[in-house]
């Protein structure tokens, strides 16, 4: 079986970070590890608080996995400050897994800040390089090349500068943008626009966890680089349109929906009362 292993962040609510990874991992049929690199006391309304783990056990989880178990692809989240940041890149380095899906995670849904601000000089230095490809949303792509994006054309300057970085691939999300959410995704070569469907629902919480986490778990089954985008575009899509409407703010997507639905066992929004 092909396996998957993300390096971020503890949602108590389960809607992104650790726990939208795994169950991103589980629904496209890979088996998922983790290493967490920090917990956050959160709903689907704000983050309440953070505690980052310590630099020691972070190491020891990320050794603990690799000297044991095959990782056919890892994907990284939260990771909150500089001293993390040098830690995961330090053992990557050691390790070499063959594809590392990078999602530069800066703001909570809520607004919390989950990225120190000398963590991001740390970020650019030291993950970028190392990344198969990040994938970052059009405010995290400002604040990585320092500079307005609002068109699409500012999207294919914003991914050539961000490769410019040392990544070997850019997925520019668009959804920030009005119109529909297509991203840009920038192989160094060729430009692909990856058309996308504008779902009106609030409930939009761990959409970019879930979607840099089916990415790596299309690699590591596989998929070229291009594909592993499409199929993970698609999924997510899917995941937004049969979200589901937990809590009093941003509820999490679906990412079981089409597994329940080929079990003849779907689960309709409506079904769900809020806690």
């Amino acid at each position: 079986m092909k396996t998957a292993l993300t390096i971020a962040g503890s949602d108590s609510g389960g809607g992104a970070g650790i726990q939208a990874d795994l169950k991103a991992f589980a629904a496209q049929g890979v088996y998922g590890m983790s290493v967490i690199t920090a917990v956050t006391a959160q709903n689907t309304m704000e983050v309440r608080s953070v505690q980052n783990i310590d630099l020691s056990i972070i190491n020891d989880q990320i050794e603990a996995v690799f000297d044991d178990i095959r990782v056919d692809a890892v994907k990284i989240g939260m990771l909150s400050s500089a001293k993390t940041v040098k830690v995961v890149a330090d053992s990557l380095e050691k390790y070499q897994p063959k594809f590392i899906v990078l999602d530069p995670v800066m703001v909570s849904k809520g607004g919390h800040h989950l990225l120190q601000g000398e963590a991001i000089s740390a970020l650019k230095e030291k993950m970028l390089p190392l990344s198969t490809i990040v994938t970052p949303n059009i405010p995290e792509a400002e604040v990585l090349i320092n500079r307005s994006i609002q068109t699409e054309e500012n999207m294919m300057n914003a991914c050539l500068a961000i490769k410019a970085l040392g990544p070997k691939t850019v997925l520019l999300k668009g959804g920030h943008l009005s119109g529909n959410p297509n991203d840009l995704f920038y192989d160094g070569v060729s430009f692909h626009w990856i058309k996308g469907e504008r779902i009106h629902t609030k409930n939009t919480h761990g959409t970019g966890c879930t979607l840099s986490s089916a990415i790596a778990a299309n690699l590591a089954k596989g998929a070229t680089l291009l594909e592993a985008v499409q199929l993970a575009k698609k999924y997510i899509t899917t995941a937004i349109k049969y979200s589901l409407n937990l809590g009093h703010g941003h509820g999490s997507t679906n990412h079981f929906y089409e597994l329940y639905e080929r079990a003849n066992l779907v689960l309709c929004q409506n079904n769900f009362e809020r806690m």
